[in-house]
């Protein structure tokens, strides 16, 4: 074949192979597009299904707990801790000094003022008692006596029998002898006093505590251990501190009137005991920045005793017909405080309020509520304002 041949067939093998790659290449192209629209649109439409479906999660239910906004009479109070201490303690002591004779209490013995506790050796004071009594018989003879003289004297002396001097010192006399019955009187006293004092009394009501002294002993007035320790337990004091921030609450509250205080446990529960506050301390205590306060307790059982640890809870006021609501309804946003109300709908909606005060566990709404509408409790932290809502079992009335 010629060489013009040989390039004619060449160049035509070469244009068939180029038209074969090109239609190749343009109907795997055509399929791979035909392939892919159809999955495209079946995945597209179910997802459209599955976010429409009940129950999706943008559809799905919160689980709440809910409570009811009530009206309720609410005592507002303050909260302190404090410690029992006895409402009087006495160290009872030997007023005379001899021998300890008798102990007549059993310890831990409650007693009534003026009870004998003890006694003491009582012949050395019958001894000067008796004394004084002689005395005194001796003196009033002598002042008889010396009064009938006067008597006598001043009959005579106007008839200038006697001299005027005589009488003058008859009276002197009788003067110093009723001088000295009065002294003899005073010695008597003195004596019956100290055998008084020989039968040692309780000089309160109260209970008596460990016996210090055995009988036998000999006793001093001026010992500084003594027979036994009262303490007064009925009534019986509380003191406790408020922060000294408190006292403008507590003097306004107390010009009102007597504040009731109750003494509680550790765990806060039950009180143990209701009384009165007695007084606030004239002065703050600038080391702790606290105010100290008494309050007197009614305690007839002796639930409380002296060095109890107590919280004691002051009642400042009763406000009357609050709105109430439980302070973990209350949620705090940038624009205050809020809570989340649910309605007849079920969807929960924020709520802006004012919380006049926290008492406890409950809150105070002044304004944002009303009665009997249904606020969140549990589960705000999963809820957005027009989220739906299901109560949870155990929902508050």
């Amino acid at each position: 074949m010629s060489r013009p041949g040989r390039w004619g067939l060449g160049l035509g093998l070469g244009a068939a192979v180029v038209v074969f790659l090109v239609a190749r290449a343009h109907l795997h192209g055509t399929n791979k597009g035909l392939g892919a629209e159809p999955g495209g649109e079946s995945a597209h439409a179910e997802g459209a299904r599955g976010s429409g479906r009940p129950g999706g999660g943008a559809d799905r239910p919160v689980p709440v707990l809910l409570a009811r906004a009530a009206k309720l009479d609410v005592p507002i109070t303050l909260e302190g801790l404090g410690s029992v201490t006895a409402y009087k303690t006495v160290n009872v002591r030997a007023q005379v000094d001899g021998r300890l004779d008798k102990i007549v209490f059993r310890e831990g013995q409650a007693v009534k003022r003026g009870e004998v506790l003890a006694e003491i050796d009582p012949r050395p004071f019958q001894i000067l008692l008796h004394q004084g009594q002689a005395a005194l018989a001796r003196d009033e003879g002598q002042l008889h006596g010396a009064e009938r003289d006067l008597d006598r004297y001043q009959a005579v002396v106007t008839k200038q029998l006697i001299p005027q001097q005589q009488v003058d010192d008859q009276r002197a006399t009788v003067e110093q002898l009723r001088g000295a019955t009065q002294g003899d009187e005073a010695q008597i006293e003195n004596a019956r006093l100290q055998l008084d004092y020989a039968r040692i009394k309780s000089p309160i009501d109260g209970v008596t505590g460990v016996r210090q002294v055995d009988p036998g002993n000999i006793v001093h007035a001026a010992d500084a251990t003594g027979i036994v320790v009262v303490t007064q337990l009925d009534p019986i004091a509380v003191l406790f501190t408020l922060p000294e921030d408190d006292l403008p609450r507590v003097a306004a509250a107390q010009a009102a009137g007597p504040l009731d205080v109750a003494a509680l446990p550790r765990d806060g529960t039950q009180a143990l005991a209701t009384g009165k506050l007695e007084v606030v301390d004239n002065q703050i205590n600038t080391a702790t920045a606290t105010i100290r306060c008494k309050a007197i307790f009614p305690n007839p059982r002796h639930v409380l005793w002296p060095n109890q640890f107590v919280r004691a809870r002051l009642q400042l006021a009763l406000r009357k017909g609050a709105l109430v609501v439980p302070a973990v309804a209350v949620q705090h946003g940038p624009q205050g405080t809020f809570v989340y109300v649910v309605g007849a709908d079920e969807m929960a909606q924020s709520r802006p309020v004012t919380v006049d005060v926290l008492e406890g566990d409950q809150a105070l709404v002044g304004k944002g509520l009303a009665p009997g509408e249904m606020v969140v409790i549990e589960g705000q932290n999963q809820l957005r304002p027009g989220a739906k809502t299901v109560a949870r079992a155990g929902a508050h009335p």
